[in-house]
């Protein structure tokens, strides 16, 4: 099944026109899933497992895959699911990474991969059954796709690190904090993870959940003028509903009034792709998700660099 995923460096071609692929699947029943392609490094068979002893429950057991030990979570179970298949014979493996992981998810059927624009991906309806571990729901030819939050799933076995440590804390005290910090991510989680990191290190923080809301408000503020005194920089997701932060970044850039403004983009997708494309967008740096050290260290290296300032 690895014929599904081409070569990373095709697929960057489509990144900055505010485009994503989405690799289609299904958890049992008719209802269609999606994750973003750039996630997937292949699609398996159903391999060997072996069992952990005190494993959490959604993780069916381990692999081997390509000389490497693969935690393989039942991605049904994980979220919820109920109208789960009572035969898995054909049950297939998508192999993921992301947050500087690799991890497999067990699902019942892999379909294809469509490209979508991201104006069409829209946040979660609310009161779904599992409303919580959507990031975004799509229409595919007539057929609703419901996206899946990895990264919560991931965070419900992986606890991640959290807190800034002591020797940043102290680096932070010399630091001006009267502005915000705005952060834009579709992941509740990640939006969570951010903004307590940037709140320990002292800064105020607005979030916003696309880059389209993102944009919409710092326009409003640009026609106020109060820009440069009232947000420090944008650290924004790549990957979002609506407008991705390559696009964002691009629009903020086209704005005299916002064009000097730190934008940091970060993904859970590191890599090289990443670095180019961010370069190529206009960003200010960018920072693979998540470390709260790194973060912080990011935050100080361009805090004072607002709008207006040099």
């Amino acid at each position: 099944m690895s014929q599904f995923i081409d070569d990373v460096d095709q697929r960057t071609r489509m990144v900055g026109q505010n485009r994503m692929e989405l690799l289609l699947f299904h958890l049992g029943g008719d209802q269609t899933f999606g994750i973003n392609v750039f996630k997937v490094r292949e699609v398996i068979a159903r391999p060997k497992l072996q069992q952990l002893p005190g494993a959490s429950a959604i993780v069916r057991g381990v692999a081997t895959i390509r000389d490497r030990t693969v935690s393989i979570i039942d991605l049904a179970q994980a979220i919820g699911f109920i109208d789960r298949p009572v035969d898995d014979t054909d049950a297939k493996v998508i192999v993921t990474e992301f947050n500087r992981s690799v991890q497999g998810f067990w699902v019942s059927a892999v379909d294809r991969i469509v490209n979508v624009n991201w104006e069409t991906v829209k946040p979660p309806p609310r009161g779904t059954e599992q409303e919580s571990y959507l990031v975004a729901v799509t229409e595919v030819e007539g057929r609703l796709v419901q996206i899946i939050d990895v990264e919560r799933v991931f965070a419900a076995i992986n606890q991640l690190k959290e807190d800034v440590s002591e020797t940043t804390l102290e680096r932070a005290e010399h630091i001006d904090h009267h502005k915000s910090i705005l952060v834009v991510d579709d992941s509740m989680v990640a939006r969570k993870q951010i903004e307590r990191a940037i709140g320990e290190i002292g800064f105020q923080v607005e979030t916003r959940s696309d880059g389209r809301a993102a944009l919409d408000f710092l326009e409003e503020l640009a026609e106020t003028g109060v820009v440069a005194d009232t947000i420090e920089m944008v650290i924004s997701d790549i990957e979002m509903p609506r407008m991705d932060g390559y696009t964002l970044t691009r629009k903020i850039r086209d704005n005299n009034k916002l064009k000097d403004l730190p934008v940091v983009l970060h993904s859970s997708l590191s890599g090289q792709f990443n670095a180019d494309m961010v370069k190529r967008a206009g960003a200010s740096d960018f920072l693979p998700k998540f470390d709260p050290d790194e973060l912080a260290a990011i935050v100080m290296k361009y805090a004072g660099q607002s709008v207006g300032e040099s």
